[in-house]
């Protein structure tokens, strides 16, 4: 009998930690923001419960700011797994035209965190799955696979459940809710690798191609559509680049990069020395960081 690799593993701690949810939650939800973790969960969601599709929906909180190729693949991969997708835009923020370019911190607050929790309340989840990893920030390191959020949504990084021997405790309080991560023991590369071995489709974004960009605050920006603001003297330089990470796309920045394949994009992780969310415009926030934000709800 062969041994399992470490892909094998890591894909079945995430299968057991699927299944362990849809056992003990009474609403489950799967986040999906079709960037390259989302699509690595819902692969393994759809192994975990084949030859039946997921037994529960996607849910994708929309910003209106994603990508242009985001939006094709969501609704295609949502269609090919035969799930409900449920998009949720937060209405508050819609009516007062909350966008990237004007408002700031605002715009990740009121689309994504207050967003999130809206529609957590109107379809009433008890659980949720999130593509984050462990090793993408600091404040991701120490949660928890079963991330506990109070009545309001928030998380307390100092009350959190001991998960010894992947033993994991459902038990809710009232009004409570979890946010569960089966990815969290992942890494970028193992992320890639995986893509490479099962060849499921993620957006194209990932791979190295001509695009339209402009260069601001350190961060290279590609002009996805005509809402994107030119300042006065600014014109859209054609740069062949691709993204390790995605968001709303005037948040996002690319890098430079001929790596045009998954071979070639698994090379190129090999001999980086930064981050993949160097390129994530509100991890900049000095006045919001990430633990601020995930203990107000962010994911």
């Amino acid at each position: 009998m062969s041994r399992l690799n470490h892909l094998d593993a890591l894909e079945a701690e995430a299968i057991h930690i699927m299944r362990e949810v849809v056992a003990e939650a009474e609403r489950p939800v799967m986040l999906y923001s079709v960037g390259k973790d989302s699509a690595v969960m819902l692969h393994v969601a759809r192994k975990a419960f084949y030859p039946a599709p997921p037994p529960f929906p996607l849910l994708h909180v929309d910003t209106t700011w994603k990508f242009q190729a985001m939006y094709q693949l969501r609704d295609r991969a949502a269609a090919a797994a035969g799930m409900e997708l449920i998009v949720h835009r937060n209405p508050e923020a819609e009516a007062q035209g909350i966008n990237p370019f004007d408002h700031g911190s605002r715009h990740t607050d009121l689309w994504k965190t207050e967003g999130l929790k809206q529609a957590l309340d109107l379809h009433r989840f008890d659980a949720a799955f999130g593509g984050a990893r462990r090793d993408e920030e600091k404040s991701r390191a120490k949660e928890r696979i079963f991330s506990f959020r109070s009545a309001t949504h928030r998380w307390d990084p100092k009350a959190q459940r001991p998960e010894l021997w992947r033993l994991y405790n459902a038990r809710k309080a009232k009004g409570e809710s979890i946010r569960v991560f089966p990815l969290s023991n992942w890494t970028e590369l193992d992320i890639w690798q995986y893509i490479l071995r099962e060849g499921f489709e993620i957006v194209p974004l990932y791979f190295a191609a001509p695009r339209p960009t402009v260069e601001r605050d350190g961060l290279i920006l590609m002009v996805d559509d005509d809402r994107f603001r030119l300042v006065p003297g600014e014109t859209p330089v054609e740069r062949t680049i691709r993204f390790r990470t995605l968001g709303c796309y005037p948040l996002t920045g690319a890098v430079e990069s001929r790596a045009a394949t998954l071979p070639e994009v698994i090379q190129e992780m090999l001999l980086t020395t930064t981050s993949e969310r160097q390129g994530r415009a509100i991890d900049k926030d000095a006045g919001a960081g990430m633990e601020q934000k995930k203990q107000e709800g962010y994911f």
